[in-house]
């Protein structure tokens, strides 16, 4: 894979679309954080029917707070993993409201030291709720850039570092959607739909599907 051919794969990834955004829905840095929080190893699809009971009534640290964990977990039992999440997103409020003022810190340690928030977390919120020219590897974005071979590593550390490297500035701040999204419904884990792909005459996959 070389320069040229991944500059001509995000030229058209952001062609196809221009102003790319996460699939979850918030309306404030701290709901996309606890949005975020939530959906590990969860669908966005999930954690969106679960949030929309659960921002109408409590969306602030303090709001969540006083609803405590069995509160919390009332709301999102329907996520996988809510025991643990329920924990951390009350910690995290705890943590926000006594540290930074009630307000989601544009800082990636600050972030990071958020029970429940990880690299990936943190990278999604600097991105999207600040604009940072980030890039967050999911699964998703881990097997489209070994698949594709655009950014290929052992792990999604490697990855990310070898994206951070060769995506040109331009793109940066769009790429992590356009590679989850096309990871999400075009470049599939099991079958993935080469047929109907944007890219599929760039793409270096050797066993593509029709």
């Amino acid at each position: 894979m070389n320069q040229a051919k991944r500059i001509e794969i995000l030229t058209r990834l952001r062609d196809n679309n221009p102003e790319p955004t996460t699939e979850l829905a918030f309306s404030s840095p701290f709901e996309l954080l606890i949005s975020v929080l939530l959906s590990a190893q969860a669908t966005d699809v999930s954690v969106n029917k679960a949030t929309a009971k659960l921002y109408p009534v409590a969306n602030t640290p303090e709001a969540i707070l006083a609803l405590g964990v069995d509160g919390v977990k009332s709301y999102i039992k329907t996520i996988g993993l809510f025991n643990s999440k329920a924990e951390n997103v009350i910690k995290t409020c705890r943590i926000l409201i006594e540290q930074h003022g009630s307000q989601v810190p544009e800082d990636r340690a600050a972030l990071e030291a958020l029970p429940g928030v990880g690299r990936k977390t943190a990278n999604v919120v600097l991105n999207t709720a600040f604009g940072w020219p980030t890039i967050a590897v999911d699964t998703h974005i881990f097997r489209v850039c070994n698949r594709t071979r655009f950014a290929p590593g052992k792990n999604v550390e490697q990855v990310e570092d070898k994206l951070l490297k060769v995506v040109p500035a331009e793109f940066k701040v769009d790429c992590h959607h356009w590679l989850i999204l096309h990871g999400r419904y075009t470049c599939i884990a099991r079958k993935p739909r080469c047929g109907s792909c944007l890219i599929e005459d760039l793409c270096e996959f050797k066993e593509k599907t029709e």
